[in-house]
């Protein structure tokens, strides 16, 4: 890392402000280019590749990614301070994977703290433990996917197995300060009443995790496929009904008694 961390450079592709999701209270969510995962159900492709794209919305070509430094971004962020501090809100790293951009995530949550920030990450934890433990003493909250038990399976539908996962997934369990796992429920992915059962269970064992998020399968970001020349693989595939996910919720709360459950987060 740079010795100063405010001229540490990384790639975003956007900046929403005054999200109340991923997060508690009020925040601003910093989306970062680049994931080592190809989900099939992805909502964000255009996070999936490192490198800027051009990408067509609304008939119109946009150059998606963008290089900043810390600084850049704390002086957009800044200006929502009084929200975060009077909703308990703060800052959130998605993407793609900050994991998958260390030196820039580790510096620009580094920055967050300073300024008095809460931070939360949303991550798939597939990276190598040293890239864990660097960003660790600097999230106050991990939101963490636990997509499947089965790592054939979580292969096919991701791309990556999930033996790293669910290892990093026990160690920021042992370490973070607060760790909430979330499984979007995917349908011929895991939304059976057996795999959710499985997920719920290996989250009730975590020590120190408390809840267990729920999120159903969603098509918002289908036509960002087309506009960035790719097949949506999961096409005609439904949402899951009010009904499925009621039952997943009672599966996973008999599974995980110990743990407060809920859908979406």
């Amino acid at each position: 890392m740079t010795p100063n961390i405010y001229e540490q450079t990384g790639r975003i592709f956007d900046i929403q402000r005054y999200s109340i999701h991923d997060g508690q209270g009020i925040r601003s969510i910093v989306f970062l280019k680049g994931c080592y995962l190809r989900c099939r159900w992805c909502c964000n492709p255009e996070s999936q590749e490192y490198d800027v794209q051009a990408m067509i919305r609304g008939g119109k070509s946009e150059i998606i990614g963008r290089d900043v430094t810390v600084a850049e971004v704390m002086a957009e962020i800044s200006k929502d301070r009084i929200y975060y501090a009077r909703s308990g809100g703060g800052i959130t790293l998605s993407g793609g994977e900050c994991m998958a951009q260390p030196d820039f995530s580790e510096a620009l949550l580094r920055a967050c703290h300073e300024y008095g920030f809460n931070t939360a990450i949303e991550t798939t934890a597939f990276a190598n433990r040293d890239v864990v433990q660097r960003l660790l003493p600097h999230v106050d909250c991990f939101l963490m996917d636990i997509k499947h038990m089965d790592s054939s399976k979580h292969r096919e539908f991701t791309g990556r197995p999930n033996e790293q996962i669910l290892q990093n997934a026990r160690y920021i369990a042992e370490n973070a300060k607060r760790l909430i796992i979330r499984v979007p429920c995917v349908p011929t992915f895991n939304d059976t009443p057996s795999e959710i059962s499985a997920i719920a269970r290996f989250a009730s064992s975590l020590p120190g995790v408390k809840e267990l998020h729920l999120l159903p399968y969603h098509r918002l970001g289908q036509d960002k496929y087309k506009g960035l020349g790719r097949t949506y693989l999961l096409d005609g595939i439904a949402p899951p009904t009010s009904e499925h996910m009621n039952m997943l919720l009672t599966v996973a709360q008999n599974a995980a008694p110990n743990l407060h459950v809920q859908i979406g987060g």
